[in-house]
């Protein structure tokens, strides 16, 4: 038996495609591919980063030796890490006709040793490895990214520009607040209309007035703080703009519902909206998973824990929902939701409350399904609704 095991063929993968993994960096691409009838031999070669026509005409010519070893033209499907470089490049493969897959670079299973090679010729065959066992119908194998097309992307620079003005917006007026209190000088406010006024007033803390130069850098600060006023103050604009254009064109009424809950503004419902409302989500437990809010379990033996939750996911999203949690409890005291979480942290002595918060987090997600089928039950009639209430999960 022995001998017939050893003198038996060995088994041979039969592709139904031609496979291609892109390592994509900033100066070079490595490209990867597995063609049929190639004797199970990766083919490798690297191309100027953003070349795109050499690309097209390298997987051509993949194509092309395909047809001539088998007299068949096989689909073309490729894989590359969500990352850097967006997605541009997977909209120009599919406008080519080329079934393009982008992967979450941390679902891939990789060696848990210690010490693990890493080359991108080898990051290369595991992209590779792991596009052909998706294909074959292995759907926990990694997570595919949901694409958004070209126009719900620019619609998320709103929020993440008004995000990165109040980040640096917080700078400003720490570094000013800084610089005087290193001469005695507390409780001036440079977000107060009256800022160049109360800044000539001030004193240092032995009696004299603010140095010179001083004086002329804090000067310069409040220059670029009320520059930076202005383009939040922009940016805002431009979100209620976007804001009353969705509402007057969604055929559906969730993001009006999403607007008339009490405690969350326009800025909560453009980060829910665009972030992710804008893709459908079955359920609560899907957009908990999205937003990173997942349990992450621990079980080994007789080893039954909670690591909490997995934060593997959006993080704007995570932090929106959080706050959303807060706000829900400050504007809607008397709902089921906010007695509930009062009653779990007066059982708890007042601890555990950050816990207590992601469950009542995940408990008011407002999930597309939620919402659609709050549309459809509750005799929605384009007006306004009060608020909406969501029970806690038993």
């Amino acid at each position: 038996m022995t001998d017939a095991l050893m003198n038996s063929a060995p088994t041979h993968t039969r592709l139904s495609a031609i496979f291609v993994s892109l390592e994509l960096s900033r100066s070079t691409w490595l490209v990867t591919a597995l063609s049929p009838a190639s004797g199970e031999k990766m083919s490798k070669f690297s191309i100027t980063a953003g070349d795109t026509a050499e690309l097209l005409s390298r997987i051509s010519i993949l194509q092309d030796r395909a047809i001539q070893r088998t007299g068949y033209a096989y689909p073309i499907t490729t894989i590359q890490e969500a990352g850097l470089d967006g997605f541009w490049l997977h909209r120009v493969l599919m406008n080519e006709g080329i079934e393009s897959n982008v992967v979450d670079p941390a679902s891939i299973t990789v060696s848990r040793r210690r010490r693990r090679a890493k080359t991108d010729r080898l990051d290369g065959e595991i992209l590779l490895r792991t596009l052909m066992a998706y294909t074959r119908g292995e759907p926990h194998v990694c997570a595919m990214v949901h694409v958004p097309s070209a126009e719900e992307e620019d619609q998320r620079r709103i929020s993440r520009e008004r995000k990165t003005l109040i980040g640096e917006r917080v700078t400003h007026v720490n570094r000013i607040k800084g610089l005087l209190y290193s001469q005695g000088v507390s409780g001036y406010e440079p977000l107060h209309r009256d800022r160049r006024k109360h800044l000539d007033e001030l004193k240092t803390g032995d009696g004299r007035d603010l140095p010179v130069h001083l004086k002329r850098q804090i000067s310069r600060e409040l220059d670029r703080l009320e520059l930076l006023l202005e383009h939040i103050k922009s940016v805002e604009a431009d979100r209620n703009k976007f804001l009353l254009s969705q509402v007057k064109q969604t055929k559906e009424p969730q993001l009006e519902m999403l607007l008339a809950i009490k405690g969350i503004g326009a800025e909560v419902a453009t980060i829910l909206w665009t972030e992710a409302l804008y893709r459908h989500f079955d359920n609560r437990r899907q957009i908990a998973s999205y937003a990173g809010l997942a349990p992450t379990p621990w079980q080994s033996g007789s080893i039954d824990r909670e690591q909490g939750v997995s934060k593997a996911g959006n993080p704007r999203l995570r932090v929106t929902l959080v706050q959303t949690a807060w706000l829900w409890l400050q504007h809607q005291p008397n709902s089921a939701l906010s007695k509930w979480f009062r009653e779990r942290t007066q059982a708890n002595q007042g601890r555990r409350k950050k816990s207590t918060i992601v469950a009542l987090a995940l408990s008011n997600l407002p999930a597309e399904a939620t919402l659609k089928q709050l549309t459809s039950t509750s005799g929605w009639s384009g007006k306004l609704m009060p608020h909406v209430q969501f029970g806690p999960r038993k």
